[in-house]
């Protein structure tokens, strides 16, 4: 009896045909099958939210292989994730497989595992289903309300920003978090305050304190405000304390400290980022890989349970497994007499779901470090620490707190200080956390109330508050959950998204929203605030989860949603176009009230009679630095030559040039682009000046004795040497790349590129798929077939299954232009070929007799014509 296991990544599919026997035949579908065809009414508000869906293009192949399967299978087994999305790609293939007419008198099942090991993998064959509709409705719910929103609300910012912007169901409440923390960053004010210190001494031991009580009143934040006030009190202390303090106080106590549950998608991804340095997507994509399976020397296997998981309850025989291991290989008082449960916080956790852990925690990262690359083995290293450890004993800490007297009772000055004194858990994992603050972990000396002490001195130390911290990637998905924005497996697309559309930059792994970013919440929260807030997120997010769990419909919901949702769209049509906002200053060439305006590169001051009659066309840049705005800003004036700096806008982005073009001049005026990684805001006359400094001349080449230039193009920074260029990498500058590297770097360039990362072999087909930085951005490439990577996807987050999709996408594009040129090569030889013939022909009738010539002539005439018209009508 012929089998079909169907699963969504054709690295998993090449992980389970080695568990199951040869009467089975797996096939991917690489991913979602359909989507919503990409136009207006896509959703039918009008008729029960019907959904028109399409195949998607890049996968038309993988769905004619699954069709063609089927045909000759008699059981057919729906594999795919197990979650929502999983979920409604069994639903699809079956939908597409049923209109085909394939499914009479077949079996198709659903089968669902959270590990890929031989036994969970048999176990789910054995006890398949059938797909879950409701889980199916949550999955389309989702998709319709986020196709809802987004045809109707971009286009309204096209309309009053600019074209080309977005607004999401999620992505602008998570933007709304970003601009907000900006503005209480904007708006801190910064104070001045002093904490009083002393340092005392027992035979040699010195520790510190701080002042707690002075004058029988509490020592506050702001209690000592600035410096005359904290010598004076500094002064005071000093004179009472006569060189000697007093111990007054010692309490002991022993803290315990409990090790973190077990990973769930949003910790791990909190971890990966604040521990590994990954990014978000980059923790999913190297997750991905140790869930789908890796070759561990006796054979493939997938290494960790399903990544996509709120909960943090473990199967009894993993925690079985976990507790014997800290038994065989830890002294016993670091196993807890009972195993350690984990009560999931998320109302819309599925307890079903495991935590992440390893599918064996036998299997420990030291015996498999020769299997896996270096961001495979720290995930994999730091999923199994922290399984390891949700199961071990507490850490326990002597604590000792100690008031020390100065003059009286009336002045405390309190120190505080910690020993481990069993590190239990600690001993193989410790939880991270973001903008943590060190913890003093200083020991005490043995003392005893009544005591006198050596005062070494009394001092005060000065502090500012602080802002609140931008936001990290760690923070943000923090943040996020806890709104219950979104949900853990939609984080990272939701961040890519941001920076994609660039209303947020990653700054020295901080998120700091971009003017359009700001304007963009700006306009949301003024006109869409509903759609923006918070808790209407979250509930809607709620109202999904309980569609999944059965409990609620998914068409009332969509109704309830689309009626207010569309009304407030129609209200908000002839609102004004945000973005420009007036500043208290005239315009110094004509008077009229200047304004903040918004550009596609950014802010700038302009004019309000830029429209008028006459017009004024007065810009400048914002704060002296260049915001460029549609047409030249003024930076300033350069010294060497007295002629004023612009920024300028041209079609490969802003640029700097010197002077501006005089009518009738041959000769044009210098002009150097500004790399990416400028910011523009920080274009100024010291960066315009260093930029315009440009081509640097290096020197001789040692070997050639040519001339080596250094300069920046369109493309980025490059060296030229002999008509040869190379590009300069992100780890040097082109303002300090001396002629020794850049010797190295054309010697390099004689090599060929080295990959920036390589995915693995190619699932069906020979040769590596690698990762390369080519001088239009990184590409992947697969044997001759290249495709560039989107902005939003950095080189080491590619997923195998992004790069065939963008590799297959790419080899469809370039088949058609194939085809039509070796038509037009076949053409060509035949226009070229057939005259020449008849050419041959003609003569050999005009050496017989002179008539022949005069037929001969126009037949040669009319086949050129034909030959020609061929060709021009496949070249079409």
């Amino acid at each position: 009896m012929s089998k079909l296991l169907i699963v969504e990544s054709p690295s998993k599919a090449k992980t389970l045909k080695k568990y199951l026997g040869s009467d089975f035949e797996v096939l991917a579908s690489y991913g979602h099958v359909r989507d919503l065809i990409p136009k207006n009414g896509a959703v039918d508000t009008e008729n029960q939210f019907a959904m028109k869906y399409d195949i998607i293009e890049r996968n038309s192949k993988h769905v004619d292989a699954i069709a063609k399967a089927v045909k000759s299978a008699d059981s057919i087994y729906l594999a795919t994730d197990p979650d929502r999305e999983g979920e409604a790609i069994s639903w699809h293939i079956a939908e597409i497989l049923k209109s085909k007419n394939l499914l009479k008198n077949k079996l198709m099942k659903r089968v669902v595992f959270h590990e890929i090991t031989k036994g969970a993998v048999e176990h789910a064959i054995a006890e398949p289903r059938d797909i879950s509709m409701p889980m199916v409705n949550a999955q389309q719910a989702r998709r319709a309300l986020d196709y809802l929103v987004g045809f109707n609300l971009s286009p309204l910012l096209w309309k009053k920003i600019r074209r080309g912007l977005s607004a999401g169901r999620v992505q602008s409440p998570a933007l709304r978090l970003i601009v907000e923390r900006e503005l209480e960053i904007e708006a801190f004010k910064s104070q001045e305050y002093w904490s009083i210190h002393l340092d005392a001494l027992k035979h040699q031991h010195g520790f510190k304190a701080k002042l707690v009580q002075l004058n029988n009143q509490k020592v506050e934040q702001f209690t000592v405000i600035n410096h005359d006030q904290q010598a004076d009190i500094v002064g005071k202390l000093l004179l009472a304390s006569a060189g000697k303090t007093t111990v007054s106080r010692v309490e002991k106590k022993q803290r315990s400290r409990s090790p973190a549950a077990p990973f769930t998608t949003s910790t791990l991804q909190q971890e990966a980022v604040r521990k590994l340095g990954f990014t978000t997507s980059r923790a999913m994509r190297v997750a991905q890989q140790l869930y789908e399976g890796v070759d561990v020397g006796s054979g493939t296997v997938g290494l960790i349970t399903y990544m996509r998981t709120d909960s943090f309850s473990l199967a009894t025989e993993a925690v079985m497994q976990i507790r014997d291991y800290v038994k065989k290989n830890f002294d016993a008082d670091y196993l807890p007499k009972s195993p350690v449960m984990y009560k999931t916080k998320s109302k819309s956790a599925q307890e079903a779901h495991e935590a992440i852990r390893p599918t064996d925690i036998s299997r420990s990262p030291a015996s498999v470090r020769q299997y896996l690359n270096d961001e495979q083995f720290k995930l994999y290293e730091m999923i199994w620490k922290r399984a390891l450890a949700c199961q071990m004993a507490p850490a326990k800490f002597d604590a000792v707190s100690v008031d020390l007297s100065v003059g009286s009772d009336a002045n405390l000055f309190r120190a505080t200080g910690q020993t481990l004194v069993f590190p239990g858990f600690i001993a193989v994992y410790m939880e991270g956390s973001d903008d943590e603050e060190e913890e003093d972990e200083s020991k005490l000396p043995n003392l005893e109330t009544g005591e006198v002490l050596t005062v070494e001195k009394i001092y005060g130390d000065q502090h500012f508050t602080e802002p609140p911290p931008r936001y990290s990637e760690a923070s943000l998905v923090k943040v996020l959950e806890e709104y219950g924005i979104g949900r853990p497996s939609t984080y990272a697309s939701i961040i890519s998204t941001l920076q994609d559309r660039e209303y947020v930059l990653l700054d020295k792994k901080r998120f700091t929203p971009t003017d359009v970013g700001r304007v963009v919440n700006k306009f949301l929260t003024e006109h869409f605030t509903k759609y923006v807030d918070y808790d209407f997120t979250a509930n809607l997010e709620n109202a999904l989860d309980s569609v999944a769990e059965g409990e609620r419909e998914w068409i009332p919901l969509m109704d309830e949603f689309w009626k207010d949702f569309n009304q407030q769209i129609h209200n908000k049509a002839d609102v004004e176009r945000p973005g420009n906002e007036l500043i208290d200053e005239a315009c110094p060439k004509c008077g009229k009230p200047l304004q903040k305006q918004l550009s596609r590169f950014g802010s700038f001051i302009g004019c309000t009679g830029y429209n008028d009659t006459p017009k004024c066309d007065y810009k400048r840049s914002i704060d002296g630095t260049a915001n460029a705005g549609a047409d030249p800003v003024a930076i300033g004036i350069d010294t060497a030559t007295s002629k004023e700096i612009y920024l300028m806008n041209g079609p490969y982005g802003p640029y700097l040039q010197l002077g501006l073009a005089i009518e009738g001049e041959k000769k044009k005026p210098k002009r150097v682009s500004i790399p990416k990684e400028i910011p523009l805001a920080n274009v100024n006359l010291d960066t315009a000046n260093m930029l315009l400094s440009l081509p640097r001349d290096l020197g001789l080449h040692p070997e050639t004795n040519k001339k080596i230039i250094a300069n920046i193009g369109r493309f980025g920074p490059y060296i030229n040497h002999d008509a040869k260029f190379k590009s300069i990498p992100k780890n040097l500058s082109v303002f300090s790349i001396d002629l020794d590297g850049a010797v190295a770097l054309l010697a390099q360039a004689n090599t060929g590129p080295a990959p920036l990362c390589s995915l693995g072999n190619h699932p069906t087909e020979d040769g590596q798929i690698e990762v390369f930085a080519g001088r239009y951005g990184p590409y992947v490439q697969h044997g001759k077939i290249r495709a560039t990577l989107p902005k939003s996807v950095e080189p080491e987050s590619l997923t195998m299954e992004e790069a065939l999709e963008l590799l297959s996408a790419k080899a469809a594009k370039e088949a058609p232009a194939k085809k039509t040129a070796a038509k037009k090569v076949v053409a060509k030889k035949t226009t070229a070929a057939k005259p020449a013939a008849e050419k041959k022909i003609s003569t050999a009738k005009t050496s017989k007799d002179k008539p022949a010539v005069k037929k001969a002539a126009p037949k040669k005439a009319v086949a050129k014509k034909t030959a020609t018209k061929k060709t021009s009508a496949d070249s079409k």
